[in-house]
């Protein structure tokens, strides 16, 4: 025990530091050793390089005295808690992760680079589409409802967050890999996840919710009829298209506008697994789709991408047949066929996973010039809610992590300070503006070459119907036109076990009038195949208030 006074302690023999006898190395010749350190073995700090030493440190750079032990009284006795190494060691592990994201938690990605190949400068003046220009990309892919460990194969949407590292800035496309979403207005989106994720009394997802919104909320009948199609389970990523889904906006060196949407097709083509491999899947090796990835990219079967673009004239959109701003439709190829760009092809995985792709902040508000967003609600919702998860997830300061920053440009504002701040002007340099010392000032050519014209009063209401818009005519089209016969059969296999999965009576009903309104004779053949019989008007009636 410590003695009374302070500042001394009984004489003790020698404590080993590398352990007891009975767990040390030996050496040939039977003497203790410490083991041997492979001839390649070294410590690297990203800010310092090589280490000077191998021995370990705290984190303030002092060296560490053991690895292996606590300072206790006596080898029995109780920790100290001026143990500073044990604290700091606990204190750090109790803080490595980060709040997972909601949603997307589940994902994985890689580096690359993006090359144009083609010249769509009269559309756009930004740096990143000219023609021959380059930029290196990454890409995260993921699903939605899914935590963290939750397995890859999972039906669901893959989320497809493309970032190009641009001379002009980061400019982030954060789409899906289908061209349509489940709403469009962002007013519903806390909801929507909530429906998809895990409830709040029993920790489980639950069928009734998922269906319960979906059929409360018919302008996600399109995204359901891809989701449970073939697209809903893909055979990995590299086997699957982005979209970058919302409407965004082009402007050219004269100030012309334009409305466009992006399209990423994989060359390797969409390609999908089927349930019963997926489910096996699913038990076996929760990573899959991550593990394919990298081991693809490791291998140099590095996968590419086309670049193409839909283009719409500044004006067409007012009298377009839809409205070309609802996330829930997609535009006629007829009408605005594919314009191709270039491509990007992923050659590089992550050095480190946790610092490249859990810390990577992608935001549909990360624009450059010449690029702007457009009246989609969604869009507009994203613009905010983006930046604001990840100052919440990452911190106030999540810009200035390496892989966040500016690649082939440079951050200048006036934004400082905050938790985690650690870039900071010279001593001499203001922190405002305006100020007298020729320090950066912004572009006033860059103001105002966005935008729409919009008046009225500010009110609460549904985007302006245009002539074609409902809420199932293209989900109908994409079952009837684009779905095979195999792909039918799948379709009506998975929709069968969906509905056999609800308990309650009203969502059945409306599950079976949802798909009719989709297609009448998809809507019957599920109704026979699950014995659900003709319903009242009352019980399979649409819902009031909810389709346009």
């Amino acid at each position: 025990m410590l003695n009374a006074r302070l500042g001394t302690r009984p004489a003790s023999p020698p404590r080993p530091i590398t352990g007891s006898p009975s767990t040390r190395p030996r050496s040939p010749s039977g003497a203790y050793a410490p083991p041997a350190l492979p001839n390649s073995f070294n410590v690297h700090n990203n800010n310092q390089g090589v280490l000077v030493s191998n021995y370990t440190t705290t984190q303030a750079g002092a060296p560490i005295a053991s690895d292996e032990f606590s300072l206790t009284n006596g080898p029995d006795g109780i920790t100290a808690l001026h143990d500073r190494f044990l604290v700091e060691k606990l204190a750090s592990f109790n803080r490595e992760r980060v709040p997972e994201r909601n949603p997307h938690a589940k994902g994985g990605g890689a580096f690359g680079e993006f090359t144009v190949t083609e010249d769509v400068s009269k559309y756009t003046k930004a740096a990143v589409f000219q023609p021959g220009a380059t930029s290196e990309t990454l890409l995260r892919f993921s699903s939605v409802a899914g935590e963290q460990g939750s397995p890859d194969t999972w039906r669901d949407v893959r989320g497809f967050a493309l970032r190009f590292y641009t001379t002009e800035g980061n400019y982030d496309v954060v789409g899906n890999n289908t061209p349509v979403f489940f709403l469009r207005d962002g007013m519903k989106f806390p909801d929507f996840i909530h429906s998809q994720k895990r409830m709040g009394a029993t920790g489980l997802r639950n069928a009734d919710a998922q269906w319960d919104f979906w059929t409360l909320s018919p302008e996600s009948a399109h995204q359901v009829t891809y989701l449970m199609g073939d697209r809903g389970i893909s055979k990995s990523w590299r086997h699957l298209n982005g979209y970058g889904s919302h409407t965004y906006q082009w402007i050219n060196a004269e100030g012309e506008r334009f409305w466009v949407q992006y399209h990423f097709k994989s060359r390797l083509g969409v390609e999908l697994m089927e349930a019963a491999e997926a489910e096996r899947i699913a038990g076996a090796d929760a990573d899959y789709y991550r593990r394919d990835l990298f081991e693809a990219i490791a291998n140099g079967d590095y996968p590419t991408w086309d670049v193409s673009v839909q283009v719409m004239p500044y004006e067409d959109a007012k009298t377009y047949r839809f409205n070309p701003f609802d996330m829930t439709k997609t535009w006629s190829h007829q009408d605005y066929p594919l314009i191709p760009v270039g491509h990007f092809t992923l050659n590089r995985n992550p050095r480190n996973f946790f610092a490249e792709i859990e810390q990577a902040a992608f935001s549909p508000s990360n624009l450059v010039p010449g690029i702007d967003i457009s009246p989609d609600k969604m869009l507009m919702a994203r613009v905010f809610a983006y930046p604001d998860a990840q100052r919440n997830r990452i911190g106030a300061n999540y810009n200035q992590l390496p892989v966040n920053q500016p690649h082939a440009s440079e951050a200048r504002n006036y934004q400082h300070e905050g938790q985690m701040q650690y870039q900071f002007n010279a001593e001499t340099v203001p922190v405002y503006v305006p100020n007298s010392f020729g320090t950066p000032v912004a572009d006033p050519a860059v103001a105002g070459e966005g935008g729409w014209e919009s008046d009225g009063e500010l009110i609460r209401a549904a985007q302006t119907l245009h002539s074609e818009d409902d809420d199932f005519g293209q989900a109908g089209t994409l079952y009837r036109e684009v779905f095979t016969d195999e792909s039918k059969a799948r379709f009506h296999e998975t929709l069968i076990g969906q509905y056999s999965a609800l308990t309650i009576d009203v969502i059945k009903a409306r599950f079976i009038w949802y798909w009719t309104s989709v297609d009448s004779t998809l809507g019957a053949t599920i109704a026979a195949a699950v014995g659900h019989g003709d319903q009242t008007a009352n019980e399979a009636a649409e819902p009031v208030g909810t389709a346009v």
